[in-house]
């Protein structure tokens, strides 16, 4: 009888795989601690299973990195894990004696833990924290919409606590004027904030009635939301004291009540910020009072030598430098894209997703209902948006117009026409912002009306090939009477630009036929050279790439699947032409039919 497969003498060290990665019930008997806690305890830490190339327990194991066993083992939360076990016990043995009062004593004294020292062992600086923001905030959203059950540990505590996370996030979003992107799907809403040079972007469920299904472990769910909770408020902490305002924000209460949070928050913005001339000092300090009266003596010295005509020059110049804000150009165009305009909305729109959005891009919202700032009967309102078939009363002095109109503005960064977005009408299609079209290699014909719209408004028009400057001038001139205009001007260019094309051709046979060459002996010589030029193509076969042979088989696959890529990429675009055909030539013969109906 030989020896096993994987035979090791006794005394011999494990090497390879075999000492570097465990199982988790390996794991799990070198932390001495419950398969509960153990999944805690990796979600808290950032631990994920590996994959090793070769598994020496099998397949159907799941690995752990040894080093990372080794470093949950040296944390203090692998204490407080095993304290709170030991102390649920003494609860269990009291309930057992049918001591209620003993029970109740020690469930009130129960110890806790805290995750500030892992968040900030995980996340050594605020950037860190902010890239890996996405998962955080989509989880937190999630569970702000969702009800409160018991069944499944889903408290009422935790679900405002994560609806006052949210509201904090999007307030200060919407005060500094972050937000980039917005896109309305099935699934929710997609967002994208730009904050200290992060894109972060994440996802809020609809305001609907959310069902819970029974295929979902909700305790690691929650452990998961355990971590982001705490790692979100101490995002909310840095990103409020970044603009002087105190956290957490003491609300009003009658706001509350009336469920207009997020309003409460951006009134508590306007009441408590303040810029920053100077750094807050610690009271008492004689040495830091000291310098600054150093500092103003230095500053009163400096104004004297200015001239006469500009007293207090330099302290205007100090304070001015002081309290701005530096701000990028994405931050200018988004605050001033909805300036001086007021939007009120009906009860069926979405109303904490405007609220959010609209003063992020710098405009002034009100609603229908207690705690509005202004009411429907305001006569500054300049747009009100409704999402109903029709609109009974109507003011002449406002525009009513759909919630995606506000939406497609926002990605656009430029205010679109109202019209198709009127009430009664089907919309245009809502785009995406987060799909490049030319990437795809399919531009839909409304993107390329919205790039029209923002080279008109930037004055960036360039002629096309073949036009002069005076269909220029016309184009830009009818595009200020409105967009169906532009349409029709650059119609106009391109024929008169096949018009040249044609008048050129016509010049050159003139040419030609003076030179005693005639239009058809030049077709027939150019069909005998081409059918000469394509007879060794058919003959010969067809020679694969020299480089393609020089490759390595790996690499050789690596471009075949590329090329497979690109082929499946300009099927799908195929596809998306071919259906665009069929609805086109669907509508028309429906103009046709309709048409033939009426005579």
């Amino acid at each position: 009888m030989g020896k096993p497969k994987h035979y090791r003498p006794p005394g011999k060290k494990k090497e390879g795989n075999a000492a570097r990665y465990v199982t988790r019930s390996q794991a799990i008997k070198i932390l001495q601690v419950s398969l509960s806690d153990f999944r805690k305890l990796c979600i808290h830490k950032g631990v994920f299973p590996r994959e090793p190339k070769k598994k020496v327990k099998g397949n159907h194991h799941t690995y752990y990195h040894l080093k990372d066993v080794m470093y949950i083992l040296h944390d203090p939360l692998l204490e407080k894990f095993r304290e709170i076990r030991a102390y649920k016990k003494k609860i269990k043995k009291a309930k057992a004696k049918k001591n209620d009062e003993l029970a109740k004593l020690l469930t009130s004294r129960a110890p806790s833990y805290k995750l500030d020292m892992v968040i900030r062992d995980r996340y050594p600086t605020f950037i860190d924290a902010l890239r890996d923001l996405d998962d955080p905030l989509t989880m937190v959203h999630l569970f702000a919409m969702l009800p409160a059950i018991d069944r499944l540990k889903i408290e009422v505590k935790r679900i405002h606590n994560c609806r006052r996370l949210c509201h904090e996030w999007q307030a200060y979003i919407s005060r500094a004027h972050k937000l980039r992107k917005v896109f309305v799907a099935v699934k929710g809403t997609y967002y994208q904030a730009e904050v200290d040079g992060q894109k972060i972007t994440w996802l809020a469920p609809h305001a609907r009635q959310q069902v819970l299904t029974d295929d979902i472990d909700f305790n690691v769910m929650l452990t998961f939301l355990e971590f982001y909770e705490t790692l979100l408020g101490f995002v909310n902490f840095q990103l409020y004291h970044s603009i002087n305002v105190k956290y957490p924000p003491i609300l009003d209460p009658r706001l509350e009540a009336l469920a207009a949070d997020l309003y409460a928050l951006s009134r508590y913005f306007d009441a408590n910020y303040r810029p920053s001339v100077q750094e807050p000092q610690v009271a008492g300090s004689s040495k830091s009072e000291q310098e600054q009266e150093e500092s103003n003596l230095r500053l009163a010295q400096l104004q004297h030598q200015l001239p006469a005509n500009e007293p207090g020059a330099l302290m205007h110049l100090v304070q001015d430098a002081s309290s701005e804000v530096e701000e990028d150009a994405a931050t200018r165009d988004c605050k001033n894209l909805f300036r001086n305009k007021k939007f009120f909305l009906s009860r069926e729109v979405p109303r904490e997703s405007l609220l959010f959005v609209i003063p992020a891009f710098g405009g002034i919202v009100s609603w229908e209902g207690d705690g509005a700032p202004f009411s429907e009967a305001d006569d500054s309102i300049t747009h009100q948006i409704v999402d109903r078939p029709t609109q009974g009363h109507v003011y002449l002095s406002r525009e009513y117009v759909q919630p995606q109109w506000v939406y497609d503005c926002v990605n656009a960064r430029i205010i679109l026409p109202t019209e198709p977005y009127t009430v009664g009408r089907d919309p245009p299609p809502h785009l995406s912002p987060f799909v490049d079209d030319e990437a795809e290699g399919y531009v839909p014909d409304y993107a390329k009306t919205i790039k029209q719209l923002q080279a008109a408004v930037k004055s960036d028009i360039k002629p096309l090939p073949g036009t002069g400057n005076d269909d220029l001038d016309s184009s830009q001139n009818m595009l200020a009477e409105g967009f169906i205009n532009r349409t029709e001007a650059m119609e106009a260019a391109e024929k008169k630009r096949q018009m040249m094309l044609l008048e050129k051709q016509y010049h050159d046979e003139l040419k030609m036929e003076l030179q005693g060459v005639s239009r058809e002996n030049k077709q027939n010589s150019e069909n005998t050279e081409s059918e000469e030029q394509s007879l060794p193509d058919v003959e010969e076969p067809i020679a694969e790439d020299p480089s393609r042979l020089m490759m390595s088989r790996r690499k050789r696959g690596l471009a075949k699947a590329i090329e497979i890529g690109k082929q499946r990429k300009k099927d799908h675009v195929e596809k998306l032409k071919e259906r665009k055909r069929n609805i086109e030539a669907a509508q028309k013969s429906e103009k046709k039919h309709k048409k033939a109906q009426l005579t």
